[in-house]
């Protein structure tokens, strides 16, 4: 099978789909996009089922080359496009004829792009899943979690004549990565005294260098937890307060255990949000309600799943 042949792979470069679900009772996380809005857009775009195998390109910096013609989407962080030096637009799609050179530039807003082909990466699953999770060595182009490297090739079938045309993602749905994000959080987790969980809401909070895939850690002025004995299963977008005060909010690859207090769940839908943005953001938080969270899920995937 022809495919994209890996001229330069980037700094992170991770094959991801839907994610590897049922299997955190074993310990095993689910990955998958940390931006879930953006991939989905990149597979919509061509027509692709959702959680069709796309490419996670982290910072921009990726280089490929056809093996065979095929149609492209790339959504996401705002990096340059260029195909065989020409430009193209972000948040769209278009062809790459056999021979050609596709290059990424590195982001000038947000952290994450995704590329997807149409008919999607055929890549042996781990597990039920792709996904790349390279703590735990699962998935991936290889099976072994790692990252895309120089000479892989991406496999996927000629489609060089699935559209006529290329096309865009509507404007109102393309998000703005320089704004500071106001992420929602949903009710739960532990019972925090008012005033600490008052602070956590009013106070700005700052995207720390050492955040992944793993979780988003915040630094501010600390907030005060309540002890807890035990530990509880964890999701994603679970806001944990270890005992230094600075909150992590959990993100694709998490740890499927946790011991600290919870303060509550980011909004789904805000999650890749929080993913695009770069080391030291300023990000704030405003409550919501799990009705308003469950209406706007419902639409999304009603539009996205079909």
């Amino acid at each position: 099978m022809s495919g994209l042949r890996v001229l330069n792979a980037g700094p992170l470069s991770l094959l991801q789909d839907a994610g590897r679900h049922g299997w955190q009772h074993l310990g095993v996380s689910t990955g998958g996009p940390v931006d879930i809005h953006a991939a989905a857009w990149a597979n919509h775009l061509l027509g692709n089922a959702w959680g069709t195998p796309l490419l996670e390109v982290a910072l921009g910096g990726l280089r490929l080359r056809a093996e065979a013609d095929c149609w492209l989407a790339l959504c996401g962080a705002q990096v340059p496009i260029r195909v065989d030096g020409e430009a193209r637009p972000g948040w769209s799609r278009f062809a790459l004829r056999a021979g050609q050179e596709l290059e990424l530039g590195f982001a000038a807003s947000g952290q994450r792009a995704y590329l997807a082909v149409a008919g999607g990466f055929r890549v042996e699953p781990v597990l039920g899943s792709v996904a790349a999770q390279r703590r735990e060595g699962l998935g991936g182009l290889h099976g072994d979690g790692r990252a895309l490297e120089e000479g892989d090739l991406l496999p996927c079938v000629a489609g060089g004549a699935a559209f006529e045309r290329g096309a865009s993602v509507p404007w109102p749905y393309v998000p703005d990565y320089r704004e500071t994000p106001v992420l929602r959080v949903l009710p739960g987790g532990d019972v925090f005294e008012p005033e600490q969980r008052a602070t956590f809401f009013e106070r700005t909070w700052q995207l720390s260098p050492q955040s992944d895939r793993m979780g988003a850690r915040l630094h501010g002025e600390p907030i005060r937890a309540p002890s807890r004995q035990w530990s509880l299963g964890m999701v994603r977008g679970a806001i944990q307060v270890p005992p230094d005060g600075q909150p992590i909010v959990l993100q694709a690859d998490h740890q499927s255990m946790g011991g600290y207090p919870l303060l509550g769940f980011v909004h789904p839908l805000d999650l890749g949000r929080l993913a695009q943005c770069p080391a030291h953001a300023e990000v704030r938080f405003a409550e919501t309600t799990l009705e308003v969270a469950q209406d706007e899920l419902r639409r999304f995937y009603r539009f996205f799943r079909g």
